[in-house]
């Protein structure tokens, strides 16, 4: 058994992993990245990258479809999945290069296997072990399921099978109407199969102010993507043709697949975490405010940890560590703060406090809140869609919540994460000029109307 010592041995190379091993380079340390498929985890190979590639893809399926309306003659013939899938990959594949390359040209070492924690400071890698001054702990997460619903990745799929699906499938049931089920059911929704969601909850996209999670209902509803909200899954059986999932009010409903996105679970089973002294709950990594865990030198980031399971949050985490570790000041990640997108069709971008939770931290008459339609703003006219800004603000302060629906809003969020954090006020807001015609117009145009000059809004 050899052993190797270095400044930081981190677990994982995904999003959190391998960005506090890039920044920890960049500080001077000497790095080991232990993983065991490919660097870039779950948000290139089986989630982000590929999921947003299947959303654009079906976009231009949408744009053909829909061409007559800007007066372009034009004929869709139908989804060449072999062909979809060949652009996703190549999409994959250099992001992936590029990753490899810029992880080599920082001198960490890569260390492919399965790494198990076996103490505060060690990692085993068969029958090597890579001893650090610090351990990052950044297993990520997987697709859970329910309690007896079995996947069997032909009819009864996860998100990462639904991935490499060779075909358009006539009919699917999507459960679970978070992020993940309302993506995959826009993307196969404009590749042409018959989509139903069933949400447990009483809305889509449930974390979501409730007026984006209506104005993506009413969107879904003009697509032709059905929906039943506060429906719980009680069982699944096969037919000759696919699936039937029957829910606990006795309805039924048949379909060719059923897509199981009811969220993610930490990947920590297995891995000697409990064993080396490190506080878990619920299969979490539970860290403060540092991503410290309750063994001294041991950190944890990305989706091991109950955070926001987002890519960019994991980069955060992974450069907070870092840093942390090599001895800057670092401010703890506001996580209300984190701008969130869901890349449907339309898309759904927020940042900050929803109303509710405005209401619960400062009291309903300390708050108020505006909406901003887009049928306003000349460049969502051109571009033939329809959705709202809205902002939540303090009665007298800054603006706490910014929501906003419509095609390619999530383009927007990052000003709008801005205002959040800076603590702005919508009067701060509204002397900005934006250009014209954009649809950041519209975030312009929300604060001056809760500043009280409003410009393009009809009474």
């Amino acid at each position: 058994m050899a052993d190797q010592s270095f400044d930081v041995v981190i677990l994982g190379g995904g999003s959190g992993g391998y960005a506090a091993a890039l920044r920890s380079a960049e500080l001077g340390k000497s790095v080991a990245l232990i993983e065991r498929d490919k660097v870039g985890g779950t948000c290139l190979h089986r989630g982000c990258i590929p999921t947003k590639a299947l959303l654009h893809a079906g976009e231009v399926a949408d744009s053909a479809r829909e061409s007559a309306t800007f007066g372009v003659n034009a004929t869709f013939e139908g989804i060449d999945m072999a062909g979809v899938h060949k652009y996703k990959d190549g999409v994959i594949s250099k992001n992936w290069k590029g990753l490899q390359g810029l992880i080599k040209s920082r001198g960490i070492q890569i260390v492919e296997g399965e790494g198990r924690l076996v103490s505060a400071k060690t990692v085993a890698v068969g029958d090597d072990t890579y001893t650090g001054a610090n351990v990052i702990l950044a297993t990520g997460s997987y697709s859970r399921s329910l309690p007896g619903l079995e996947v069997d990745g032909q009819r009864v799929l996860t998100s990462e099978h639904a991935l490499s699906l060779d075909h358009v499938p006539a009919s699917a049931i999507v459960l679970g109407g978070g992020v993940i089920g309302v993506e995959f059911a826009s993307a196969w929704k404009s590749f042409g199969a018959d989509v139903t969601i069933v949400e447990a909850l009483p809305h889509l996209v449930p974390l979501e102010d409730e007026d984006n999670s209506k104005l993506l209902e009413r969107a879904f509803r003009r697509r032709g993507i059905g929906f039943k909200l506060g429906a719980r899954f009680a069982g699944v059986e096969h037919t000759d043709s696919g699936v039937k999932v029957t829910l606990e009010s006795g309805e039924s409903i048949e379909a060719e697949l059923l897509l199981v996105a009811v969220g993610r679970g930490a990947v920590s089973e297995g891995l000697g975490y409990e064993e080396a002294g490190v506080a878990m709950e619920r299969g979490f990594v539970t860290v403060d405010e540092y991503c410290r865990t309750s063994v001294e030198g041991v950190y944890a980031v990305g989706d091991l940890v109950p955070t926001l399971q987002l890519a960019h949050v994991g980069f955060a985490e992974g450069i907070l560590v870092a840093e942390h570790i090599a001895g800057l000041p670092v401010a703890p990640i506001d996580y209300a703060g984190v701008p969130r997108i869901t890349y449907s069709q339309p898309e759904v971008a927020s940042v900050g406090l929803t109303a509710a939770q405005a209401a619960e931290k400062y009291g309903a008459d300390n708050i108020r809140t505006i909406t901003y339609d887009l049928s306003g703003n000349g460049r969502s006219a051109i571009l033939n869609t329809k959705g709202a800004v809205k902002l939540i603000a303090e009665k007298d302060g800054p603006v706490v919540g910014v929501h906003i629906v419509g095609d390619r809003v999530g383009e927007l969020i990052a000003e709008a994460q801005l205002i959040y954090n800076w603590e702005a006020l919508p009067s701060e807001v509204a002397q900005l000029i934006h250009p014209h015609p954009t649809q950041s117009e519209a975030i312009g145009e929300a604060h001056l109307l809760m500043a009280g000059k409003p410009l393009h809004v009809h009474d």
